[in-house]
Protein backbone atom coordinates (compact mmCIF):
# COMPACT_ATOMS: atom_id res chain seq x y z
CA UNK A 1 0.00 0.00 0.00
CA UNK A 2 1.58 3.10 -1.07
CA UNK A 3 2.01 5.97 1.76
CA UNK A 4 -0.69 8.90 1.50
CA UNK A 5 1.14 12.53 1.92
CA UNK A 6 0.48 15.35 3.42
CA UNK A 7 0.74 17.30 0.15
CA UNK A 8 -1.95 14.69 -1.36
CA UNK A 9 -4.36 15.02 1.38
CA UNK A 10 -4.09 18.75 1.13
CA UNK A 11 -4.85 18.99 -2.54
CA UNK A 12 -7.76 15.94 -1.68
CA UNK A 13 -8.91 18.78 0.92
CA UNK A 14 -9.16 21.47 -1.71
CA UNK A 15 -10.54 19.58 -4.08
CA UNK A 16 -13.56 18.73 -2.38
CA UNK A 17 -13.20 20.86 1.21
CA UNK A 18 -13.59 17.83 3.22
CA UNK A 19 -11.98 17.64 6.26
CA UNK A 20 -7.96 16.37 6.47
CA UNK A 21 -8.68 13.08 8.56
CA UNK A 22 -11.94 12.41 5.99
CA UNK A 23 -9.35 13.20 3.08
CA UNK A 24 -6.75 11.17 4.56
CA UNK A 25 -8.78 7.80 5.28
CA UNK A 26 -10.78 8.27 1.78
CA UNK A 27 -7.19 8.10 -0.18
CA UNK A 28 -5.82 5.88 1.93
CA UNK A 29 -9.18 3.34 1.46
CA UNK A 30 -8.49 4.38 -2.47
CA UNK A 31 -4.71 3.23 -2.12
CA UNK A 32 -4.48 7.26 -3.31
CA UNK A 33 -6.49 7.06 -6.44
CA UNK A 34 -7.77 10.31 -6.05
CA UNK A 35 -11.45 9.79 -8.15
CA UNK A 36 -12.23 6.98 -6.30
CA UNK A 37 -11.26 8.83 -3.13
CA UNK A 38 -13.65 11.93 -4.19
CA UNK A 39 -16.03 8.81 -4.82
CA UNK A 40 -15.94 7.37 -1.52
CA UNK A 41 -16.35 10.94 0.39
CA UNK A 42 -19.53 11.82 -1.77
CA UNK A 43 -20.75 8.07 -0.77
CA UNK A 44 -20.22 9.33 2.50
CA UNK A 45 -22.01 12.19 2.34
CA UNK A 46 -24.77 10.68 0.36
CA UNK A 47 -24.88 8.26 3.36
CA UNK A 48 -24.96 11.16 5.80
CA UNK A 49 -28.20 12.57 3.83
CA UNK A 50 -30.53 9.16 3.83
CA UNK A 51 -29.58 8.60 7.74
CA UNK A 52 -30.65 12.59 9.07
CA UNK A 53 -33.29 13.02 6.10
CA UNK A 54 -35.91 12.28 9.02
CA UNK A 55 -34.03 15.00 11.04
CA UNK A 56 -35.12 18.61 11.60
CA UNK A 57 -32.91 21.18 10.24
CA UNK A 58 -34.48 24.45 11.95
CA UNK A 59 -31.25 25.96 12.18
CA UNK A 60 -29.45 27.96 9.38
CA UNK A 61 -29.87 31.44 7.79
CA UNK A 62 -31.75 33.54 5.13
CA UNK A 63 -30.05 34.69 1.80
CA UNK A 64 -31.09 37.51 -0.45
CA UNK A 65 -30.29 38.81 -3.14
CA UNK A 66 -31.58 41.55 -6.56
CA UNK A 67 -30.30 41.67 -9.72
CA UNK A 68 -28.50 44.45 -10.84
CA UNK A 69 -30.79 46.00 -12.40
CA UNK A 70 -33.04 45.97 -9.21
CA UNK A 71 -36.16 45.01 -11.17
CA UNK A 72 -35.83 41.18 -9.64
CA UNK A 73 -35.06 39.78 -5.91
CA UNK A 74 -34.20 36.66 -4.89
CA UNK A 75 -34.07 35.08 -1.36
CA UNK A 76 -33.22 31.00 0.23
CA UNK A 77 -33.73 29.80 3.96
CA UNK A 78 -30.37 27.42 4.08
CA UNK A 79 -31.30 25.02 6.89
CA UNK A 80 -28.76 23.31 8.89
CA UNK A 81 -29.26 21.24 12.40
CA UNK A 82 -27.18 23.74 14.94
CA UNK A 83 -26.78 27.15 15.27
CA UNK A 84 -23.19 26.76 15.47
CA UNK A 85 -22.82 25.27 12.17
CA UNK A 86 -25.32 28.23 11.10
CA UNK A 87 -22.33 31.05 12.13
CA UNK A 88 -19.45 29.17 10.63
CA UNK A 89 -17.79 31.42 7.47
CA UNK A 90 -18.16 28.31 5.72
CA UNK A 91 -21.93 27.85 6.03
CA UNK A 92 -22.36 31.16 5.05
CA UNK A 93 -20.09 31.47 1.86
CA UNK A 94 -21.44 28.19 0.54
CA UNK A 95 -25.14 30.02 1.25
CA UNK A 96 -23.89 33.11 -0.44
CA UNK A 97 -22.69 31.55 -3.34
CA UNK A 98 -26.46 29.74 -3.66
CA UNK A 99 -28.22 32.65 -3.44
CA UNK A 100 -25.62 34.11 -6.17
CA UNK A 101 -26.61 31.22 -8.56
CA UNK A 102 -30.17 31.46 -7.94
CA UNK A 103 -30.37 35.38 -8.75
CA UNK A 104 -28.03 34.36 -11.75
CA UNK A 105 -30.68 31.54 -12.92
CA UNK A 106 -33.82 33.00 -12.00
CA UNK A 107 -34.81 30.14 -9.60
CA UNK A 108 -38.19 30.46 -7.91
CA UNK A 109 -38.45 26.96 -6.07
CA UNK A 110 -35.82 24.41 -4.16
CA UNK A 111 -35.78 21.99 -6.19
CA UNK A 112 -34.58 24.09 -9.70
CA UNK A 113 -32.44 25.67 -6.98
CA UNK A 114 -30.66 22.61 -6.48
CA UNK A 115 -29.88 21.82 -10.15
CA UNK A 116 -28.30 24.83 -11.04
CA UNK A 117 -24.51 24.58 -10.67
CA UNK A 118 -21.82 25.96 -8.41
CA UNK A 119 -17.91 25.38 -10.22
CA UNK A 120 -19.20 22.91 -12.80
CA UNK A 121 -21.35 20.62 -10.02
CA UNK A 122 -25.15 21.11 -8.98
CA UNK A 123 -26.09 22.52 -5.73
CA UNK A 124 -27.24 18.89 -4.97
CA UNK A 125 -24.60 17.45 -5.02
CA UNK A 126 -22.80 20.26 -2.69
CA UNK A 127 -25.56 19.84 -0.65
CA UNK A 128 -24.69 16.08 -0.20
CA UNK A 129 -21.21 16.86 0.11
CA UNK A 130 -21.36 19.07 2.69
CA UNK A 131 -23.27 16.82 4.86
CA UNK A 132 -20.63 14.45 4.33
CA UNK A 133 -18.13 17.08 5.63
CA UNK A 134 -19.98 18.45 8.70
CA UNK A 135 -22.31 15.40 9.73
CA UNK A 136 -25.56 17.34 9.44
CA UNK A 137 -28.39 17.32 7.79
CA UNK A 138 -28.19 20.77 5.18
CA UNK A 139 -31.22 21.52 2.68
CA UNK A 140 -33.00 24.61 1.07
CA UNK A 141 -36.00 24.66 2.40
CA UNK A 142 -37.68 27.92 0.70
CA UNK A 143 -36.34 30.20 -2.42
CA UNK A 144 -38.61 32.94 -3.25
CA UNK A 145 -38.48 35.68 -6.07
CA UNK A 146 -40.30 38.91 -6.37
CA UNK A 147 -40.24 41.15 -9.56
CA UNK A 148 -41.13 44.30 -9.75
CA UNK A 149 -40.42 47.85 -10.67
CA UNK A 150 -37.59 48.16 -8.00
CA UNK A 151 -37.46 45.59 -5.28
CA UNK A 152 -35.49 46.08 -2.29
CA UNK A 153 -33.81 43.15 -0.06
CA UNK A 154 -34.29 43.43 3.56
CA UNK A 155 -32.17 40.89 5.46
CA UNK A 156 -32.65 41.63 9.58
CA UNK A 157 -29.71 41.54 11.31
CA UNK A 158 -29.05 37.55 12.74
CA UNK A 159 -29.90 36.64 9.39
CA UNK A 160 -32.92 34.76 10.50
CA UNK A 161 -35.66 36.57 8.70
CA UNK A 162 -35.72 38.38 5.45
CA UNK A 163 -37.91 40.47 3.07
CA UNK A 164 -38.13 40.95 -0.60
CA UNK A 165 -40.59 43.87 -1.28
CA UNK A 166 -41.88 44.87 -5.11
CA UNK A 167 -42.47 48.24 -6.17
CA UNK A 168 -43.90 50.19 -8.66
CA UNK A 169 -44.38 53.74 -10.12
CA UNK A 170 -40.81 54.77 -8.51
CA UNK A 171 -39.69 57.51 -10.49
CA UNK A 172 -38.66 59.76 -8.86
CA UNK A 173 -38.30 57.97 -5.56
CA UNK A 174 -35.71 57.03 -2.88
CA UNK A 175 -36.79 53.73 -2.66
CA UNK A 176 -33.54 52.77 -0.92
CA UNK A 177 -35.00 54.41 2.03
CA UNK A 178 -38.51 54.22 1.33
CA UNK A 179 -37.80 49.98 0.67
CA UNK A 180 -36.43 49.43 3.54
CA UNK A 181 -38.65 51.08 5.98
CA UNK A 182 -41.40 48.82 4.25
CA UNK A 183 -39.44 46.06 4.12
CA UNK A 184 -38.84 46.29 8.52
CA UNK A 185 -42.57 46.60 8.81
CA UNK A 186 -43.23 43.52 7.28
CA UNK A 187 -40.02 41.92 9.00
CA UNK A 188 -41.93 43.26 12.43
CA UNK A 189 -45.78 42.64 11.91
CA UNK A 190 -45.41 40.19 9.44
CA UNK A 191 -49.28 40.86 7.22
CA UNK A 192 -50.49 38.35 5.47
CA UNK A 193 -51.33 40.29 2.17
CA UNK A 194 -50.99 43.90 0.83
CA UNK A 195 -54.25 44.63 1.59
CA UNK A 196 -57.67 43.67 1.91
CA UNK A 197 -58.19 42.23 -1.45
CA UNK A 198 -55.00 40.13 -1.09
CA UNK A 199 -56.72 38.34 1.93
CA UNK A 200 -57.96 34.79 1.25
CA UNK A 201 -61.55 34.65 0.99
CA UNK A 202 -61.64 31.43 3.47
CA UNK A 203 -59.70 33.91 6.44
CA UNK A 204 -62.20 36.33 5.89
CA UNK A 205 -64.73 33.59 6.27
CA UNK A 206 -63.15 32.23 9.35
CA UNK A 207 -62.60 35.65 10.98
CA UNK A 208 -66.83 36.49 11.03
CA UNK A 209 -67.33 32.88 12.06
CA UNK A 210 -64.57 33.70 15.35
CA UNK A 211 -66.38 37.45 15.83
CA UNK A 212 -69.87 35.96 15.40
CA UNK A 213 -68.77 32.98 17.88
CA UNK A 214 -67.28 35.72 20.32
CA UNK A 215 -70.16 38.25 20.15
CA UNK A 216 -72.60 35.19 20.76
CA UNK A 217 -70.37 34.19 23.49
CA UNK A 218 -70.99 38.24 25.00
CA UNK A 219 -74.61 37.63 25.00
CA UNK A 220 -74.73 40.14 21.72
CA UNK A 221 -78.23 39.87 20.72
CA UNK A 222 -78.56 37.28 17.26
CA UNK A 223 -79.75 39.82 15.00
CA UNK A 224 -76.56 42.13 16.03
CA UNK A 225 -73.49 39.28 15.58
CA UNK A 226 -72.85 40.03 11.78
CA UNK A 227 -72.37 44.10 12.27
CA UNK A 228 -70.26 43.07 15.43
CA UNK A 229 -68.38 40.30 13.28
CA UNK A 230 -67.47 42.59 10.71
CA UNK A 231 -66.37 45.38 12.80
CA UNK A 232 -63.98 42.63 14.48
CA UNK A 233 -62.83 41.70 10.79
CA UNK A 234 -62.46 45.66 9.72
CA UNK A 235 -59.69 45.46 13.00
CA UNK A 236 -58.35 41.87 11.91
CA UNK A 237 -57.59 44.23 8.11
CA UNK A 238 -55.78 46.44 10.29
CA UNK A 239 -53.76 44.64 11.79
CA UNK A 240 -52.75 42.03 9.19
CA UNK A 241 -53.18 43.95 5.91
CA UNK A 242 -49.95 46.00 5.17
CA UNK A 243 -51.16 49.36 4.02
CA UNK A 244 -53.67 49.23 6.68
CA UNK A 245 -51.01 48.42 9.49
CA UNK A 246 -49.48 51.61 11.71
CA UNK A 247 -46.55 52.34 10.22
CA UNK A 248 -43.92 51.14 13.50
CA UNK A 249 -41.98 54.35 12.92
CA UNK A 250 -44.63 56.52 13.41
CA UNK A 251 -48.28 55.15 14.45
CA UNK A 252 -49.79 58.20 13.55
CA UNK A 253 -50.11 57.14 10.20
CA UNK A 254 -50.77 53.65 8.19
CA UNK A 255 -48.03 52.55 5.39
CA UNK A 256 -50.55 53.00 3.00
CA UNK A 257 -50.95 56.98 3.90
CA UNK A 258 -47.06 56.76 4.62
CA UNK A 259 -46.59 56.19 0.77
CA UNK A 260 -49.05 58.51 -0.76
CA UNK A 261 -46.89 60.79 1.34
CA UNK A 262 -44.04 60.00 -0.69
CA UNK A 263 -45.60 59.55 -3.92
CA UNK A 264 -49.61 59.06 -4.25
CA UNK A 265 -48.50 56.31 -7.21
CA UNK A 266 -46.09 54.54 -5.24
CA UNK A 267 -47.77 51.10 -4.89
CA UNK A 268 -46.10 47.75 -3.30
CA UNK A 269 -46.98 45.14 -5.73
CA UNK A 270 -45.72 41.89 -3.62
CA UNK A 271 -43.78 41.02 -0.78
CA UNK A 272 -41.95 37.84 0.38
CA UNK A 273 -40.99 37.15 4.61
CA UNK A 274 -38.82 34.32 5.27
CA UNK A 275 -38.42 33.46 8.70
CA UNK A 276 -36.16 30.75 10.07
CA UNK A 277 -37.95 27.37 10.60
CA UNK A 278 -41.36 28.86 9.69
Amino acid sequence: MSTITAKEVNELRTRTGAGMMDCKKALTEAEGDFEKAIELLRKKGQKVSDSRSDRDAKEGSVFARTTENGTKGYMIELNCETDFVAKNDEFQAFGNSIIEAVTAAGASDPETAKTLSINGKTIADHLIDYMGKIGEKIDIRKCKEVQAQQVIAYIHPGARLGVLVGFNNTDGVDTATVGKDVAMQIAAMSPIAIDRDGVDANTVEKEIEIGKEQARLEGKPEAMLEKIALGKLNKFYKENTLLEQDFVKDSSKSIGQYLKEVKPELSVIRFERVQLGN
